[in-house]
């Protein structure tokens, strides 16, 4: 049975439109009854609508009977670290702050699978006459703080570090883990105004960072989605390193085998790995794919160019505020331009093309494999569906920027074309 509601990272969308109210009530209900949960962990970002959905995702939780264990305003990993017979998030992660969403957890604190979203969507319509009640914990967004300083932290007194909390669930922890290790820290986008969640700030528009650590004159910078399980950075020069190169630095530095990204992670990456004799294993989009795929092999290391990025000694998903700490201990007193210049690049485009069906065509795809032939062995073209937003996500990558903004732009126009 094909998932109608659930996407790439849990059920998302506008709120009012795609995403209500009843939804997320039903939601609730239906993971709730799935799980036999008798207690349900809930935390959520600063959506100006998250407080309304969390009170109808509490509504479902207790109409199934269980204890609604509520811990306010946390990033995902906090979550998934707290999650009790059940983890649940109200977040739309990196979307801007008309979107909302919720994400599933279960007792292990991993995501659920396709085929378990699917268990709980057939119970969507289940009726529950329950009396559960529920709970306040205070202490959660503490607990978190010590948990990633004592498992992730490192000295980093005399470091100067621009973090970017993108007006999101790191608003407050992001700065005071720094600042808890040693760092001077100059914040931005860490306020609780989730009407400016991931608006002109955050891993999705890193400008604001860029600047800073340029005006500043900072040692680099990170910056984070507006759930704090993403983290992208900014080297001392201004410059932007990637998920991936934030990987392929971790990678050497903890000397892993074996690490799980995703197809869009640049060609570099792979034969940066090749050489270094470190298996790759490549997965759809989508950390819980990663995060699945070093489950099945015993890996600790994956992520997403997005910056999405998981280390599993210690954890049990992705966190951003993990992996800036990881990095800046991988530093090892280089700067990061020297760290992140291990990886070579290949040359990116790319182009979101919003459509009304995300089925790619025929024809689109025939024009792939064309451009695909003729960039063998010094490129590529991948295109797919996004899992979050009603568009369809193109990629070119080529020795050259030229070449590939120009595959990029001819795909991208037959697609706006076709259906656009």
């Amino acid at each position: 049975m094909a998932r109608r509601y659930f996407g790439t990272d849990g059920v998302r969308g506008v709120v009012g439109e795609s995403l209500t109210p009843d939804l997320v009530e039903r939601l609730g209900r239906a993971a709730t009854l799935w799980a036999q949960a008798e207690r349900v962990f809930v935390g959520r970002d600063t959506r100006v609508s998250g407080a309304e959905l969390e009170d109808a995702l509490v509504r479902g939780i207790v109409s199934a009977g269980a204890t609604a264990v509520l811990g306010g305003v946390l990033p995902t990993p906090a979550v998934a670290l707290s999650a009790l017979d059940l983890g649940v998030v109200i977040s739309a992660s990196h979307n801007p702050p008309e979107y909302n969403g919720v994400k599933f957890f279960d007792a292990r604190g991993r995501k659920l699978a396709d085929a378990q979203e699917e268990e709980v969507e057939a119970l969507l319509e289940a009726r529950a006459a329950g009396s559960g009640v529920v709970e306040h914990d205070g202490g959660a967004l503490e607990r978190y703080m010590e948990y990633v300083c004592a498992h992730f932290g490192t000295a980093l007194d005399g470091l100067r570090v621009g973090v970017d909390c993108a007006n999101g669930a790191l608003w407050r922890a992001g700065p005071e883990v720094f600042r808890r290790l040693g760092a001077e820290v100059v914040a931005i986008g860490a306020a609780d105004r989730g009407d400016l969640i991931n608006v002109g700030c955050g891993a999705t528009d890193l400008g604001a960072l860029r600047r800073l650590v340029g005006d500043e004159r900072l040692d680099l910078g990170v910056a984070f989605d507006g759930d704090g399980d993403r983290m992208l950075a900014v080297d001392e020069r201004g410059e932007v390193v990637d998920g991936d190169q934030i990987v392929a630095v971790l990678a050497l530095d903890l000397g892993v085998d074996v690490v799980a990204v995703t197809e869009v992670t640049n060609q570099g990456f792979h034969a940066l790995m090749a050489e270094r004799g470190v298996r790759v294993i490549t997965t759809d989009v989508g950390d819980r794919y990663v995060l699945e795929a070093l489950e099945r092999e015993g890996g600790v290391l994956g992520g997403e160019q997005s910056g999405h990025l998981i280390y599993l000694r210690d954890h049990v998903s992705g966190d951003g505020l993990a992996a800036a700490l990881l990095l800046c201990a991988a530093l090892r007193g280089r700067r990061l331009s020297e760290a992140a210049a291990v990886m070579p690049r290949f040359a990116q485009a790319k182009a979101d093309v919003r459509v009304a069906s995300k089925a790619v065509p025929a024809s689109v795809r025939a024009a792939v494999e064309r451009l695909n032939a003729e960039l063998r062995g010094r490129g590529r073209v991948l295109v797919r569906p996004s899992g979050t937003e009603p568009v369809v996500r193109v990629l070119a990558e080529a020795e050259n920027q030229e070449e590939a903004r120009d595959a990029c732009a001819s795909v991208a126009t037959l697609l706006e074309e076709e259906l656009g």
